[in-house]
């Protein structure tokens, strides 16, 4: 028996995220029955995020056991000739038996994008969230200032989340706006609560848009209640960058 790590990149728009859900079809369902065909055991991968309906990722990192002889490293090739055009393993490679994705120090990366321009470019609608009113980046990162560091996020997750503590370090949050009038929010911590980085998103672009000062961002963080924070932004423009174990 040996255990893969593979590293997974996908686009969302057609799956409902990353975990298994009666009826229907999600990332983790696909690579289970891709891998069991491949190899011809049954197989059931580990994630290291479950990310939600409609967000992407480039490097995801997940995990499964087989007994199966086929070199570690070459899983990778074999598993991309079966999986949908929308799915593609970026390594794979063997590690101990007791590695673990989620209970391994890691640092994760994401990034949030917003299309921020009068009209909708169809080629941006799966990729990003869209926002016709002026967003003042500068703003934005005034607001993001306030929560570089280890802090309570309560009021920046879902009501419905069962972590056991809602503290989280953020290291790093950046904002910035390309030539294409794209917004990008890229934001690395040490694990993100149950649509956390949605939520900040949706913060700095009300902070952006002027309707909540960059203060009130602090504020908001302080209180630990979901009220006080802005809305959840949409799961489109969401891709988990890449995660790095310490």
């Amino acid at each position: 028996m040996k255990r893969v790590k593979l590293v997974v990149a996908y686009d969302g728009t057609n799956y409902h995220g990353w975990q298994l859900q009666p009826g229907a079809v999600t990332i983790e369902q696909v690579l289970n029955e891709t891998l069991t065909e491949l190899l011809g055991e049954p197989i059931a991968v580990i994630g290291a995020s479950r990310t939600d309906s409609g967000v992407h990722a480039l490097g995801n990192v997940a995990v499964f056991d087989t007994e199966h002889r086929m070199p570690g490293e070459k899983v990778c090739f074999a598993l991309n000739q079966r999986l949908p055009a929308d799915i593609r393993i970026q390594s794979s490679c063997e590690v101990p038996d007791g590695w673990h994705p989620r209970r391994c120090p890691c640092v994760k990366t994401y990034e949030y994008r917003i299309l921020n321009r009068s009209v909708e470019l169809p080629q941006q609608r799966l990729y990003t969230a869209f926002c016709r009113f002026p967003a003042d980046v500068e703003r934005m990162r005034r607001g993001a200032a306030f929560l570089v560091g280890e802090h309570d996020f309560k009021s920046f997750c879902n009501v419905r989340t069962q972590a056991e503590s809602t503290v989280r370090r953020v290291y790093d949050i950046q904002v910035e706006r390309d030539a294409g009038d794209v917004i990008t929010i890229r934001i690395r911590g040490n694990g993100f609560l149950y649509n956390m980085v949605r939520i900040i998103a949706g913060t700095l672009l009300k902070t952006g848009m002027g309707q909540m000062e960059p203060e009130a961002v602090r504020t908001a963080l302080e209180a630990r209640d979901r009220q006080a924070a802005g809305p959840t932004a949409p799961a489109r423009g969401l891709t988990l960058v890449g995660i790095e174990y310490l």
